[in-house]
């Protein structure tokens, strides 16, 4: 791929109306009260609470599914199947009691046996859980996860239909916030029988418990509709019949179609944040996201710590969201995003913050990448980096790429860059396939662990392999200290993280987009997106 200058890639507000064309929707109108029209930029993966990797498929199951706890606006924790709650003297047992007025969308009930079953599969190796290991702290779990204990030994008991007992091996601070992620969610077990492996891989070959079920989503198409749920508890607060979403990777595109009312809701470009932040309909939130590379450590050259440190001083990440972005975005200096954690005032991603591997420094690149240039026995270096294929993917890739030829010398290093979709990418990833990826991570709960996590030698997310026991020691003993010690371990973890350049903070994203002003009651969430269970179009 030809490199090309960032500024000459600009999308313009203008255009797009070919792509309204080709996306050939059939919309409701958004003049319908009782239906709301949403964009995405990305597919939809899974409805499978256990198989869930992205943003988009954890949005759709947090509206189509209910936990114990579900998220509110602001980082806020509300009750969702739990009536009452009782935590134990010592920290370590819950007792919930449930709510008995919960069915499946099947007319099944919901009931503490469900919990069981859906809590037991998720931790049972033959599952492939893709969070597994938020188990972790939960009685026995690691030990199942790793094949070592049989998942019935997992602390969890269902005490009649409505009663469920949870033991923790440690005290989990966050574990309201950590239980109302999906991979926690409860599931009908004759549903998932009847279905098999092929539960969730669409909108009709799985079950919901939540606000809303899921419809019209094959398992490949670009478009798909949440549908009031008459078989939700709390149904009478659902205001929405519908939830259309349709994927429109150019914002140029949903733009055009927020102004056709064909959307009530658009995300936003750059260059469409800065000419739209004046008006009544300008929407930006703060995401506890961070957009990141990823090196595979698999790879000869990216083997090399002089090499990965070359790269990340490379890059001006004040030019990245500066020029780039310009939308609320702000560099990072840490490996977790500000407002995260927050313990007695003290924002941890400020605690955490530093210059190693987060700054940029030309003249340090160059000398780092001439030192693994030496021990390489290389003179030259071609990297590849994969990222996705939406507009703002592609423009950060495209200033990544230019960073690193124009920093480096474009005779010493020369970067290729490929855009697919996120499923292609994300099936790459899990299997190795690439040099240096662009990639993204949410928190999953309230706390440092949901990033450092990442990066841990056992990691499902640790794509690229990066193996260190040090790192791994720090992230056990934090497990079993709070307060100020255990603030000081996660710190030490985040810097050796940093010092061996395992990964490339780039920068924590905020969400410009367009807002209908008859719309409200539309929930946002830092952690879990857009909760739609109260949403209303006047």
């Amino acid at each position: 791929m030809k490199r090309k200058k960032l500024w000459q890639s600009g999308l313009l507000l203008a255009a797009g109306v070919v792509g309204l064309a080709s996306l050939n929707v059939t919309s409701v109108s958004a003049a319908s009260k009782s239906v709301l029209n949403w964009s995405e930029l990305s597919e939809l993966q899974t409805l499978d609470t256990a198989a869930s990797l992205d943003t988009t498929s954890s949005e759709a199951l947090r509206n189509s599914y209910e936990g114990l706890y579900r998220l509110g606006n602001n980082g806020s924790v509300h009750k969702g199947l739990v009536k009452t709650a009782k935590l134990s003297k010592d920290g370590l047992t819950y007792t919930f009691t449930l709510r008995k007025n919960a069915h499946w969308s099947n007319g099944d009930k919901v009931t503490a046996k469900d919990f069981v079953y859906g809590w037991r599969r998720a931790v049972n190796p033959e599952t492939k859980a893709a969070n597994s290991q938020l188990y972790d702290g939960i009685k026995n779990a690691s030990e199942i996860v790793k094949g070592q204990k049989d998942p019935k030994q997992l602390g969890i008991k269902a005490v009649g239909n409505y009663t469920l007992k949870v033991t923790l091996d440690r005290k989990i601070p966050y574990f309201k916030s950590l239980v109302a992620a999906p991979v926690f969610y409860p599931l009908d077990q004759k549903a998932v029988a009847k279905y098999g492996k092929e539960y969730g891989t669409a909108a009709n070959k799985a079950v919901y418990n939540g606000p809303y079920t899921v419809s019209g989503w094959t398992g490949s198409n670009q478009k798909w509709t949440l549908v009031k749920n008459k078989h939700y508890w709390d149904k009478q607060h659902v205001k929405l019949a519908k939830v259309n979403f349709q994927v429109a990777k150019s914002t140029s595109t949903s733009y055009n179609m927020f102004q056709a009312n064909q959307l009530d809701e658009t995300n936003l470009s750059t260059e469409q944040a800065r000419q739209m932040k004046t008006t009544k309909e300008f929407v930006a939130r703060k995401q506890a996201r961070l957009n990141y590379l990823q090196f595979n450590i698999k790879n000869k050259e990216l083997a090399n710590a002089n090499i990965r440190k070359a790269v990340s001083y490379a890059i001006d990440r004040k030019q990245l969201v500066k020029r780039v972005l310009g939308d609320g975005t702000v560099a990072a200096h840490s490996f977790v995003p500000k407002e995260l954690m927050v313990t007695n005032g003290k924002d941890f991603a400020d605690y955490a913050a530093g210059k190693v591997g987060t700054s940029y420094n030309k003249k340090q690149a160059q000398a780092y990448l001439k030192k693994g240039l030496q021990e390489l026995g290389l003179k030259q270096l071609s990297l590849d980096l994969l990222g996705d294929d939406d507009d703002t993917s592609k423009k950060i890739n495209e200033f990544i790429q230019s960073q690193l030829e124009d920093n480096l010398g474009s005779k010493e290093v020369t970067v290729n860059v490929t855009n697919i979709n996120k499923k292609s990418r994300i099936a790459r990833m899990q299997s190795g396939d690439f040099g240096i990826v662009q990639t993204g991570w949410g928190a999953d709960y309230q706390d440092a662990t949901s990033f450092l996590g990442l990066f841990s030698a056992d990691s499902v997310y640790n794509f690229g392999k990066w193996d260190n026991p040090s790192y791994d020691k720090l992230l056990a003993q934090a497990k079993t200290q709070s307060g100020s010690k255990r603030l000081a371990t996660l710190k030490q973890a985040n810097d050796t993280l940093l010092a061996d350049q395992a990964v490339v903070p780039l920068c924590q994203p905020a969400l410009a987009t367009l807002l209908k002003d008859k719309v409200t009651g539309v929930a946002y969430n830092t952690i879990g997106q857009y909760n739609f269970k109260e949403a209303q179009v006047k």
